[in-house]
């Protein structure tokens, strides 16, 4: 008797045993239909077995074979059994969540299209740019020569320094080998024009796009021209590491700083980790390309674990780093939330036919609605957060639960009409601009005004054709775009990040603020960046005006060594959320006594959230640390399968490993 054992998406770690015929070809990899309760379901073969724990009379046979994809493959599934066994995720749910949906349910999958494109079969032409300089030869020739083996790479070029043409001429020498080439972007909206210059550098080639936002149908069909071979690249954001690659020969991650690498739901898995290990799975070279690399990265650098490539000159001859200064906003006034000279800089740019770009990381007309007459805050009533107007909506929205209200006439409490909008999102910055500069082309971009499938690549189009004067936009416009009239950067309301509790915020703000700013002066013309602040003398303030990334690191690493934070210990977050905080601490401090605590790791006290109370649940979390990895993964996996028994009911609860928001 043959025993399947299949992983089925439910929310038990256990595989599922079932029995099937001779006559059902069934194999490890493959797609199945079994019965399940009162329903079937489709499931994935994980294991083949003579015998089972259960019971022959109990067994229940497996229905059929699916097919239309190709079997899954021996490596991906060892990929799904770590991820599984890392993050403390049942098996089921892993590898459903790394299928498209179309997949993993009974519809029929889309017929194999004809290629638009040359098939795996042949090598598509390459289109080469402009010659490498010799920092990119350097890299290119040290990392081609580690083609066919595993090494990890970063690639560390300031902004501007050509790092994509250097993947594409990695990638060239790959798929002229027949093999395929991953490309990984921390967010959809980087997608559309690295797709552009993918497919000009190849114009023959099959390109398979995967990100969350495409409909079912394209999707299925990127999934599987990727998982049959017939693509030769693959570019997508983090879900597309988890796609099958037959002839997988190069990964590459842009931006691989970036925390929308990390899944905040479900796998709470980290798409760089993941692309680092499907690289050794498949025994091909990773590149981390970046200009301001994650503290973790930079550590396994100096650690010798990775090779680090650097590029410290801009691609584009002439071209240079812009001057950052700060503007001191204790010496000099904001008038409407922008410095005399800030205002100053935008008009000159304007006189020359220049591009600005203020940046200013908050949606939205302004963050706060109140009453002076008596205090009144229009306040969330689902989340322990302020509700943001937008003006253009003629609304307040909460931007962590997504709540919104319509503007009230008067004052809930005192009835006084006279209600003031306090401080600035880009929606009143825009408005401020267009009052300053009426005769200019003031184009504000983010994520309300960019809703709709497609708004986003058309607006960043047209700027690029130069057909807006000041720009207006949040962490949309930050990183991977090439204004070649942009002169200028603005920066506002910078300093908030650094009163953050989050250990990780000045990174984030170094990586933020050097990223924007890298949008400035990438052709001939000089660029400059101003950053208002109250805090001109910080640390992080004077490495950025340096461009003094190492500097900046290794001061910080030297903190995190002395705080005990990573990546000198490894973290996982235990996160409880009920409607009353009470039972999700009660939850959180038995779950802390739940097993024994071995020697080497430490469990710490439950604390409520920043924002304790998010969409009508209140929201507490305890940290565990280590000095070793083995010590902590040990104790999890001994916690995890203890801990759903534990939960009352009303307490939803997950496991974080490698947490990187605490919110």
């Amino acid at each position: 008797m043959r025993v399947l054992r299949v992983a089925l998406d439910v929310p038990v770690a256990k595989l599922f045993d079932y029995r099937v015929d001779d006559a059902i070809p069934a194999a490890p990899g493959d797609r199945v239909v079994v019965p399940f309760g009162a329903r079937e379901r489709v499931g994935v073969v994980v294991e083949i077995g003579d015998d089972s724990a259960v019971a022959n009379a109990r067994l229940k046979q497996v229905t059929r074979l699916l097919d239309g994809a190709p079997r899954l493959s021996a490596d991906w599934l060892e990929q799904m059994r770590f991820l599984s066994t890392y993050y403390q995720r049942p098996l089921g749910e892993t590898v459903a969540g790394a299928l498209p949906p179309r997949l993993r349910s009974l519809k029929p999958l889309p017929k194999k299209r004809k290629a638009a494109g040359n098939s795996g079969d042949g090598a598509p032409t390459y289109v080469a740019g402009p010659a490498p300089n010799a920092a990119q030869a350097q890299a290119i020739r040290r990392i081609g020569a580690a083609l066919g083996g595993f090494r990890t790479f970063l690639l560390h070029g300031i902004t501007g320094s050509g790092k994509t043409e250097v993947y594409l001429r990695l990638m060239a020498e790959v798929v002229a080998h027949g093999q395929q080439a991953l490309a990984l972007v921390p967010e959809i909206g980087l997608t559309p024009q690295l797709e552009a210059r993918f497919r000009q550098a190849f114009p023959g080639a099959r390109i398979a796009v995967l990100h969350s936002a495409l409909e079912d149908t394209p999707r299925t069909q990127a999934w599987l021209d990727a998982a049959r071979g017939d693509a030769q690249i693959v570019l997508g954001t983090r879900l597309a590491v988890l796609t099958p690659l037959p002839r997988l020969g190069l990964v590459v991650v842009d931006e691989e700083h970036d925390p929308s690498f990390k899944q905040q739901e479900g796998l709470r898995y980290s798409g760089r980790d993941a692309a680092i290990l499907r690289g050794k799975l498949a025994g091909c070279p990773v590149v981390l390309g970046t200009a301001t690399p994650s503290l973790e990265t930079w550590h396994n650098c100096r650690a010798g674990r990775y090779e680090q490539l650097s590029l410290t000159e801009r691609a584009v001859p002439g071209a240079r780093l812009p001057s950052v200064r700060t503007v001191d906003l204790r010496a000099e006034s904001a008038d409407h939330g922008l410095a005399k000279s800030v205002i100053e800089a935008i008009r000159s740019r304007l006189a020359r036919g220049e591009q600005s770009l203020v940046f200013i990381n908050r949606r939205g007309y302004a963050p706060v609605l109140s009453c002076e007459a008596c205090g009144w805050a229009a306040g969330c009533t689902r989340c322990s957060a302020r509700l943001v107007l937008h003006a253009a909506d003629r609304c307040l929205r909460c931007h962590h639960c997504g709540a919104q209200e319509t503007i009230p006439r008067a004052c809930p409490t005192c009835g006084n009409v006279d209600l003031r909008p306090h401080g600035r999102g880009t929606q009143r910055i825009e408005e401020t601009l267009g009052a300053l500069f009426p005769d200019a082309r003031v184009l504000r971009i983010d994520r309300d005004s960019a809703r709709r499938r497609g708004e986003l690549a058309r607006a960043l189009e047209s700027v690029g054709r130069g057909e807006g004067d000041i720009l207006v936009g949040t962490q949309l416009l930050a990183k991977g775009h090439d204004f070649p009239n942009l002169t200028l950067v603005c920066v506002l309301n910078a300093d908030s990040a650094l009163l953050s509790t989050d250990y990780r915020s000045a990174e984030r703000l170094f990586a933020t603020l050097a990223q924007v700013g890298g949008r400035s002066g990438r052709r001939e013309q000089p660029g400059d960046v101003l950053v208002q602040t109250r805090y001109p003398g910080h640390p992080m303030f004077q490495a950025l005006i340096r461009h003094d990334y190492a500097g900046f690191a290794e001061a910080q690493l030297a903190e995190r060594e002395g705080a005990g934070f990573p990546p000198f210990v490894h973290e996982a977050a235990l996160r409880a959320e009920a409607p009353k905080l009470a039972a999700s601490m009660a939850f959180l401090n038995a779950a802390a006594r739940l097993v024994p605590v071995p020697e080497g790791v430490q469990v710490y006290d439950p604390v409520a959230h920043a924002i304790t109370r998010r969409a009508g649940y209140e929201r507490a979390q305890l940290i565990v640390q280590s000095r070793s990895r083995p010590a902590l993964q040990a104790f999890l996996a001994e916690w995890a399968a203890a801990l759903p028994a534990a939960a009352p009911r009303g307490v939803r609860w997950h496991l974080d490993v490698d947490p990187i928001e605490f919110d």
